[in-house]
């Protein structure tokens, strides 16, 4: 990925902003997912699966899967790819899943 400088789109960003991830303030910005502010700081997972504790983080990025599952101001099963960050948001890893049936 090209710096913001070298970027012949020239991007114009808007003000950054403070989420909470697992505890730790965050920069984020408007109109970016949740994945997209994990990813940004090196997270690759924040999720594991209830019963072998695997990891899992983005993986379809469309919202067609359920691995990238996790809790934003206290509502859990909240799909990273899809939430877009709002200032204040409280972000937190999830084990397992809410959803009914499987190993999700």
């Amino acid at each position: 990925m090209a710096p913001d400088r070298q970027d012949p789109v020239e991007p114009r960003y808007s003000a950054e902003f403070a989420v909470e991830v697992d505890g730790a303030h965050v920069a984020a910005r408007a109109g970016q997912t949740v994945a997209a502010v994990l990813m940004s700081i090196g997270r690759t997972s924040w999720r594991s699966t209830r019963q072998n504790g695997r990891p899992r983080g983005l993986f379809c990025g469309i919202g067609a899967c359920f691995d990238c599952l996790l809790v934003v101001n206290d509502v859990p099963d909240v799909r990273a790819c899809q939430r877009v960050v709002g200032p204040g948001d409280v972000i937190r890893a999830q084990h397992g899943a809410e959803l009914p049936g499987g190993e999700a």
